[in-house]
């Protein structure tokens, strides 16, 4: 073999394990800031779906398509699950968006309850549900981060107000009820004769329980897109 030969192939395994030790090095990473990148996607992508980048219009054509209902198919959330979920970049079905202040959450309503859509706002949790009428259900991942997805809830007061909208109305409801309630408490979000409710549902840190926060109704007001305290409320002026 000459000596050109030799270093052709010395130059060659160098590379290959130049090329081991900087995927090796990704990887790393990866896990290290495993939990770092997942939030950035989810912020990023929850904000693709807010009021500034959505129309009436919009949100009337997401109300009549289809949707999967079944909370029970929902699949834990994790890095891959979200990365998966980006590089389909399937365009999901927001109708509305939830806003509660007093806790800083704002994020868009989907139609639904697919695993692609709770990664990155939140699901409706019945079929024929309608803002302002019977028991609105919203269903929505907790994270470690306090301030993603349904995580704020845990922080929501008795007398805290709960704005939803569809940029139609604006419906305000005042929270009434908060605590943990078994997983198979389902009938939660059944209609209560008399009453007017919205009812957000997120996970326990161990996935046996649920923890639950209702409102009841107390007014319903026209959306009014030059309303500076409504877009202060759903993020418009941001």
């Amino acid at each position: 073999m000459t000596n050109k030969q030799q270093n052709n192939n010395k130059h060659k395994k160098n590379w290959f394990i130049n090329f081991i030790c900087f995927l090796l090095l990704l990887v790393g990473l990866a896990l290290i800031f495993n939990k770092q990148i997942q939030n950035f996607l989810i912020h990023q992508k929850t904000n693709q779906y807010q009021l500034n980048n959505v129309s009436l219009e919009d949100i009337k054509k997401n109300q009549k398509g289809d949707a999967e209902f079944d909370f029970d198919k929902v699949e834990s959330l994790d890095l891959e699950s979200v990365l998966r979920a980006r590089a389909a970049n399937e365009p999901l079905p927001v109708i509305g968006n939830i806003s509660v202040p007093s806790v800083n959450m704002n994020l868009p309503i989907f139609k639904g309850v697919s695993n692609t859509s709770l990664l990155f706002g939140a699901g409706t949790m019945k079929l024929e549900q309608a803002m302002g009428q019977g028991n609105y259900g919203l269903a929505s991942h907790r994270m470690v981060d306090p301030t993603l997805l349904f995580s704020p809830i845990l922080e929501i007061k008795s007398g805290d107000k709960i704005y939803l909208t569809d940029l139609d109305k604006v419906y305000i409801y005042e929270a009434t009820y908060m605590d943990y309630i078994p997983a198979t408490k389902v009938e939660v979000i059944d209609d209560v004769e008399d009453q007017t409710l919205v009812t957000l549902i997120t996970c326990d840190t161990t996935g046996t329980n649920r923890y639950c926060v209702q409102g009841e109704l107390v007014d319903v007001l026209d959306f009014d897109g030059a309303d500076q305290e409504q877009n202060n409320i759903f993020g418009l002026n941001n």
